[in-house]
């Protein structure tokens, strides 16, 4: 069937709906490398925001008809930084261009999500590279995978053999938040053996899910960049929590996805 078809067929099952949402992030994806090349300098903020919109627009025009019609009633979460519960219900929650702004710098580092989100639980979730062609999906229940390959965490045990990464939440964060990520990052580069810093939190969390890194950590944060990842690295078998250990939910003022052996060093590690 072609994927044309495929995305005005009615999902009869969560599973049929992920192979559908995969099909939408992957056509939104084949758009915005149309769009992908030459570094362009951008004078002052507001050209900046301005081009970040248009590849927003390019991948949205794509994504919001056909997933709303795998699911008419689903709610639309449209600002991609917004944080918190959502109300009861069914809402997709999508990143149209999640590292937007390396995309715009010609760094490789980006990629297209979309989530589906059921009584503030991620369901499923497909996470597209469309430089690479990879495709990362979850469902609840049934596991994570790449391109259909099922998906491990680490089995490390050793927070000083680990590779670790993190991540700014937003430009203009609270100093407040960016001075704890600060000591976080001195935190850890006395415990873990690298630690690796860049946007966007997704592509870490991928890495996490596939067992290449062994912790990620993030203050703040928004759920458009931690519940593609979050449902992710669970199905995988890895730990989610808050940095202090506790349960983790969108409301959470700080997030943290680890393999089962380095969970307990790596909250000992941003705990001092």
């Amino acid at each position: 069937m072609s994927e044309t078809l495929q995305t005005t067929a009615v999902a009869t099952s969560d599973a049929d709906l992920l192979d559908q949402t995969a099909v939408a992030v992957r056509a939104a994806g084949s758009a915005l490398r149309a769009r992908f090349g030459e570094v362009v300098r951008y004078r002052t903020r507001e050209e900046l925001m301005r081009a970040l919109a248009a590849n927003d627009d390019t991948a949205l025009d794509i994504l919001r008809p056909r997933l709303t019609r795998l699911r008419p009633d689903a709610g639309w979460v449209e600002d991609e930084l917004d944080g918190g519960a959502l109300p009861p219900g069914e809402w997709w929650v999508v990143d149209p261009a999640e590292g937007n702004v390396n995309h715009l710098h010609a760094l490789p580092e980006w990629a297209v999500t979309a989530t589906l989100v059921r009584d503030n639980q991620p369901v499923l979730t497909a996470v597209h590279l469309p430089l690479t062609g990879e495709t990362y999906t979850a469902l609840t229940g049934a596991g994570a995978h790449l391109d259909g390959r099922p998906l491990h965490v680490s089995r490390t045990t050793d927070l000083g053999l680990s590779i670790v990464a993190t991540s700014q939440a937003r430009p203009d964060e609270d100093e407040k938040v960016v001075r704890r990520v600060g000591s976080s990052i001195t935190a850890m580069l006395f415990d873990a053996l690298v630690v690796r810093t860049s946007v966007p939190a997704t592509l870490h969390l991928l890495n996490v899910a596939a067992g290449r890194i062994d912790a990620f950590w993030q203050f703040a944060g928004a759920r458009a960049d931690l519940l593609p990842g979050a449902l992710l690295v669970t199905e995988s078998g890895g730990r989610i929590s808050d940095a202090e250990g506790r349960p983790w939910t969108p409301q959470s003022e700080s997030f943290l996805a680890t393999a089962p052996g380095v969970h307990t060093q790596a909250v000992a590690a941003l705990s001092r």
